[in-house]
């Protein structure tokens, strides 16, 4: 298992393993047409290239055996600030790991990983949404100290999912 920084070369793969994790984990719960546009907006290689070459968001990778299986990343400023008094939030905008790789452990390092750049980073706070039906999500985050702070809504083409806003204070 490698964890490594996010390169432009890995845009495309980067960006079908957050859309196959989405997918996965939720692509049941839509229309194909809301789904199909929330993919094309987010999980698009191109979108994926900028968040990399940007400055606003950072990520870690998880590889195993050459293949991207899970994904961390970090988002400063956070679309979440004025939920929060934190002077200086960064959002954990994504969590992602293919089925088959959760349960053992990757999940823990890549938070490790976001918590460290965090603090060295300066930031007095973690935000991140979480589903309001994905209990295991909310129970992993719980065990590092995220508690909710907010009701919110998370877009997938022209469906709104019940979201909770939670915030770790550092």
């Amino acid at each position: 298992m490698i964890l490594r920084p996010a390169t432009p070369a890995d845009a495309a793969p980067l960006a079908k393993l957050g859309a196959d994790s989405f997918v996965a984990a939720f692509g049941h719960l839509y229309r194909p047409e809301d789904l199909a546009a929330f993919l094309a907006e987010v999980h698009d290689p191109a979108a994926v290239l900028a968040e990399i070459e940007g400055a606003d968001c950072t990520h870690r990778l998880v590889e195993h055996d050459g293949t991207l299986v899970a994904f961390c990343k970090l988002r400063h400023p956070t679309k979440f600030g004025e939920h929060t008094d934190a002077a200086r939030p960064i959002e954990l905008a994504q969590l992602y790991a293919l089925p088959g790789h959760t349960g053992a452990g990757i999940g823990a390092q890549l938070m490790d990983w976001a918590l460290a750049t965090t603090r060295a980073g300066g930031h007095d706070a973690v935000l991140l949404s979480v589903y309001a039906e994905n209990f295991g999500a909310q129970r992993f985050y719980q065990r590092y100290g995220f508690a909710k702070i907010a009701d919110i809504t998370f877009k997938v083409g022209n469906h709104l999912d019940p979201e909770y806003l939670y915030e770790l204070k550092l």
